[in-house]
């Protein structure tokens, strides 16, 4: 199966052309360097995804707190680890960085907060 991206890792934006025969890939081409071919291949094998969201808090000031992954997580686990968040409702106050979910699945991924919040 043959299928194209475009590179998200430098500003070069290369669009890569891949093969792949069942599960295994077979052929990077395109890529101007060599994090493109590395990219594509992590894409199309075990694609990971960066996660950002809000969670609800009880502050009036800033009801959503803004959270991130402190890492890419599986694209697999993204739907859940988002209706984790969104059920849960923080007590502030609530400091920069500090941990909201603490490796999510065991995926060694963290959601932390990107925000300090008072009250």
């Amino acid at each position: 199966m043959k299928k194209k991206l475009i590179c998200i890792i430098c500003p070069a934006g290369c669009t890569i052309e891949t093969e792949t025969d069942d599960a295994d890939l077979v052929k990077v081409s395109g890529n101007k360097c060599p994090r493109g071919a590395e990219y594509a291949r992590k894409e199309l094998l075990s694609p990971e995804r960066t996660v950002t969201a809000v969670v609800p808090s009880d502050s009036e000031v800033l009801p959503f707190i803004p959270v991130r992954t402190d890492k890419a997580i599986s694209r697999n686990l993204v739907s859940q680890l988002l209706k984790t968040i969104y059920s849960i409702k923080v007590k502030t106050p609530v400091k920069r960085g500090s941990v909201l979910i603490e490796n999510f699945q065991a995926s060694g991924v963290n959601v932390i907060f990107s925000r300090s919040v008072k009250n």
